[in-house]
């Protein structure tokens, strides 16, 4: 058996696949498996650090801007589309696929596109509850549409087609026991918050976590704090956090770290987080069954994340607040107001812990395998 998988951009189109990928080595014995993806993206290291044959292709986004820059980015785009669309032809003849599995990003769509031309099976993972531009674009001619909520399937023109697989996460998300965690970071019965912003950091909510930091220490640290800068915020916290006078050796209680390496165990010792609303953070939420605050980034295409987040907020699962209404006090005084109320928060932690969905992997392989037969 030949299998396909397209994806790119971030981790969160790229670890979903190999996750799938790892369950077709397992489960079918000598199957071939090959990654296309963009030649300028995270995948061209992940992937092959991960075992896995790449093939990638040149091609970029379309900006929704009308600037001078974006109108030119958009022609680069399309001149580079045609090629980009023959390459995924050759590489589809030549390996045969079986079928095609495509887990979301602008890297997927050639080979998604010409694999339905050329009569393979294709089908394709959402992870945001609103379809992005790249589902959208091969909605028609996908055999399948995999979602991660069930709200998401009304948005599709084909719902025939759509089925509820959720979004991998690593099973450590799943099965790490509060308990277990708390005893191996040493922490004391005071309720931990977690806080980060992504991988980058977002230097407007590094602000806010450092007036975070100001109105705890002024209360007398009613919390445990670990919060996560992300590369760029490293560059810049100390300084935020010394401004809002706070001196973090004489507070052990504020942890600050560039990373959070050990994600699962600090999410399933954690009593609230405050975090943004990417389709990867929403499941790994939903997973450890965690109650959060979410602040969705501003600056991302259809405002995905915001709809993202309004999916757990209407199931009681996290509370939103947009980024131009939040601050640091108010951040502070939320989680104060959540986790005074003890019956709320086990709510959250019910409702969250309802909407993941732990055999996520197996479905969409499942799914990819029964398009091969």
């Amino acid at each position: 058996m030949n299998v396909i998988f397209t994806c790119g951009g971030t981790g969160g189109h790229i670890y979903p696949a190999i996750a799938v990928a790892r369950i077709f080595q397992q489960h079918q014995p000598g199957c071939r498996i090959l990654f296309i993806g963009a030649d300028d993206g995270m995948e061209k290291d992940i992937v092959p650090r991960e075992g896995f044959r790449l093939e990638t292709i040149r091609i970029s986004n379309f900006q929704r801007r009308m600037t001078p820059a974006a109108l030119w980015h958009n022609l680069t785009t399309a001149v580079h589309m045609s090629g980009s669309m023959r390459k995924a032809a050759r590489i589809i003849r030549e390996f045969r696929p079986d079928v095609i599995v495509g887990t979301g990003g602008y890297a997927s769509y050639p080979a998604l596109k010409m694999g339905a031309r050329l009569g393979v099976p294709t089908c394709v993972h959402e992870s945001n509850a609103m379809p992005g531009l790249t589902t959208r674009m091969v909605e028609s001619s996908a055999s399948r549409i995999m979602v991660s909520f069930e709200q998401s399937k009304q948005y599709y023109r084909h719902p025939e087609r759509v089925l509820l697989t959720g979004t991998p996460v690593r099973e450590q998300f799943l099965f790490t026991r509060r308990e277990d965690a708390r005893r191996q970071l040493g922490l004391d019965s005071r309720p931990l918050i977690v806080s980060y912003w992504g991988s980058l950091g977002a230097r407007e909510m590094n602000k806010m976590i450092a007036e975070c930091f100001a109105c705890e220490c002024r209360d007398g640290l009613p919390f445990q704090h670990i919060h996560a800068t992300g590369s760029f915020g490293w560059r810049w916290m100390p300084e935020y956090v010394k401004n809002a006078g706070v001196a973090l050796a004489e507070h052990p209680e504020l942890d600050m770290r560039e990373y959070i390496y050990d994600m699962p165990l600090v999410m399933a010792a954690a009593d609230l987080i405050f975090c943004r609303a990417g389709a990867a953070t929403i499941s790994e939420v939903c997973a450890s069954g965690t109650p959060c605050i979410m602040v969705p980034s501003p600056n991302v295409t259809d405002n995905h994340q915001e709809k993202n987040a309004r999916v757990l907020e209407d199931a009681g699962a996290a509370v939103v607040i947009r980024e131009q209404e939040c601050s640091g006090s108010r951040l502070y005084e939320t989680a104060q107001e959540l986790l005074r109320d003890e019956a709320r928060i086990g709510r959250m932690r019910r409702e969250a812990a309802r909407m993941a969905v732990v055999d996520a992997a197996q479905r969409i392989y499942e799914t990819a395998l029964d398009l091969t037969r």
